[in-house]
């Protein structure tokens, strides 16, 4: 590691240790039940031990999002373009995309069981509906925040609808495009959970939202944080990977990017 990245890594983990520290003392001083509070140690041996089966939720859990991120990604910036081809479109159809942000996806999950079944179709069209809104609200800003002359320069060389989008509208939402993706990477891990509390598993297979639950109704705390941890390093992985995509695409060209 080079001394930037570890000049740059070392204030959160040195605030991660003292924190974990101030935990650890404090449930033990405070003598805290373990069904309560578990210390920091509890919950890695309990890590430790099942090992195995939150590596087999997390990717039970991860498939799904994954499955909701991606088509959140396509039919987002595809509904983001069909918006922000006319702007009677965007006034006649932009205030029902904003059912997807204001709907709880609680209520609404029992619905996607029976529609889809219990399962991972379920659970991956949980995500997608949290996820959306997103992609479409950052990636019609993109396409909107074209500067004026550049449009004129374009019509002025006679580039049609087609060309402006793909070699000016396009390029210039990317930034926008990316940080949308960057909150639908989280939240589709967020709308996968959620979805396994209500659509539960089939086919033998139990995600992060299975093993919370389980884990709550055992008053095994320590495993519960487990899985916790482990759904938030599913998300840290797949916001990472989103994170270093732009970057790299960006980086040559867009202040945004420079210097990652």
């Amino acid at each position: 590691m080079n001394r930037p990245a570890l000049r740059a890594a070392l204030p959160p983990l040195v605030a991660l240790v003292v924190l974990l520290s101030l935990w650890e003392a404090a449930v033990r001083l405070l003598v805290v039940p373990v069904w309560l509070v578990p210390p920091p140690s509890a919950v890695g041996a309990v890590g430790a031990r099942e090992a195995g089966a939150l590596l087999g939720a997390a990717l039970t859990t991860g498939r799904a999002a994954l499955v909701g991120f991606g088509l959140s990604a396509v039919l987002g910036v595809l509904v983001a373009v069909t918006l922000a081809s006319s702007r009677m479109v965007e006034r006649a159809l932009y205030p029902y995309t904003l059912f997807l942000q204001t709907v709880p996806i609680v209520a609404i999950a029992p619905l996607l069981v029976l529609w889809f079944g219990p399962g991972p179709r379920a659970v991956a069209v949980s995500s997608f509906i949290v996820s959306l809104f997103p992609v479409i609200a950052n990636t019609l800003t993109g396409l909107r925040s074209v500067e004026p002359p550049l449009r004129d320069m374009f019509r002025l060389y006679g580039a049609g609808r087609f060309a402006t989008l793909w070699k000016l509208e396009l390029p210039a939402a990317m930034p926008h495009l990316f940080t949308g993706l960057k909150i639908a990477s989280g939240l589709s891990v967020i709308g996968a959970i959620v979805g396994e509390f209500v659509a539960g598993f089939s086919e033998g297979s139990a995600g992060l939202g299975i093993l919370v639950l389980a884990a709550y109704r055992q008053l095994r705390t320590d495993l519960l944080f487990a899985a916790v941890l482990a759904a938030s390093g599913l998300g840290l992985v797949l916001f990472g990977a989103v994170s270093l995509t732009g970057a790299r695409l960006l980086r040559r060209w867009h202040p945004s990017a420079q210097g990652n």
